[in-house]
């Protein structure tokens, strides 16, 4: 069995939906707290023994680029004015030298084009998804959840998460078909199903494991909703050839490429910082207390 060692993070979107905010700044690079949505993604992949990342990348995403590279003036400004805590801080940014590649993505063309244009570097190796716009608090890492479970299985993990069977019709559910502690072997998926008809509440969350076969479908995928080249199009006909397992991971997701779910996700990690969580939430009572 190959180890998972690769993940791709399509980072092309516009991010429409948090407009105009993301109008000259990417939405990967929106802050979350005290760093950028981006880092929580990369770290989170890190915990689960990721050493190769792979960006998918558009115009005017140079800024994620840079981000993760040597900042050597303000490095040099904080050495000199001895802001060692900060200088350590902004360090810990910069990944292992060739551990990150960046590929672009010409055109919109769906999610499932935007993991094709990854195939040279990620190979035939099966590989993590990591959509940079879903951020997960979880402990041990969402990724490092579904790794395990890749290990006992060797087969291709989607991470899902249960949601108010009301609203199932917003969200993309596995079909299960048996279940075995937190693992579920999967019969299939139903994008947006309406609610009398839904497999299951189990909502796919964002974070995947795949073999590197998923590439040959991907080649030949037809355009699917939207007009666009859908990854879950070509999931479901990997699965009719092998097997696939959801994960109900015990942590919980928040979705940045949407206004409310990006304040959700300012107070959730702003009150889990260990230095300013008591702080952000005396504030919070504060503000709340005047409303």
């Amino acid at each position: 069995m190959k180890p998972i060692r690769k993940a791709v993070l399509p980072v092309a979107g516009f991010g429409t939906r948090v407009l105009p905010a993301t109008k000259t700044i990417p939405k990967e690079m929106l802050p979350v707290f005290d760093r950028p949505a981006i880092q929580y993604v990369v770290d989170e992949a890190i915990a689960a023994g990721i050493e190769h990342f792979v960006f998918v990348t558009g115009r005017n995403k140079g800024a994620i680029e840079d981000y993760f590279d040597t900042a050597y003036e303000l490095e040099t400004s904080l050495k000199a004015k001895n802001k060692t805590a900060i200088l350590e801080e902004v360090q810990k940014t910069c990944p292992v030298a060739g551990s990150m590649s960046f590929v672009r993505q010409q055109a919109p063309l769906g999610l499932g084009h935007a993991i094709w244009c990854a195939r040279d570097i990620v190979g035939d190796e099966p590989f993590a998804i990591l959509l940079p716009d879903v951020l997960v608090q979880a402990a041990p890492s969402c990724l490092a959840q579904m790794v395990e479970a890749y290990q006992e299985t060797g087969s291709n993990i989607i991470a899902v998460e249960p949601v108010p069977e009301a609203e199932v019709d917003k969200y993309g559910v596995i079909d299960p078909a048996e279940r075995n502690g937190n693992r579920i072997r999967m019969n299939g998926m139903v994008e947006k199903p309406p609610v009398a008809d839904a497999p299951s509440n189990l909502a796919i969350t964002g974070r995947y494991i795949l073999q590197g076969k998923i590439f040959d479908y991907l080649a030949d995928q037809a355009a699917g909703a939207g007009g666009e080249i859908q990854l879950t199009d070509a999931m479901a006909r990997l699965m009719a050839n092998e097997d696939f397992y959801a994960v109900e991971y015990d942590g919980q997701s928040y979705d940045c490429g949407s206004k409310l779910g990006y304040l959700r996700a300012q107070i959730a990690y702003a009150l889990a910082d260990a230095e300013h969580g008591a702080g952000a939430r005396a504030l919070l009572d504060s503000e709340f207390s005047k409303a």
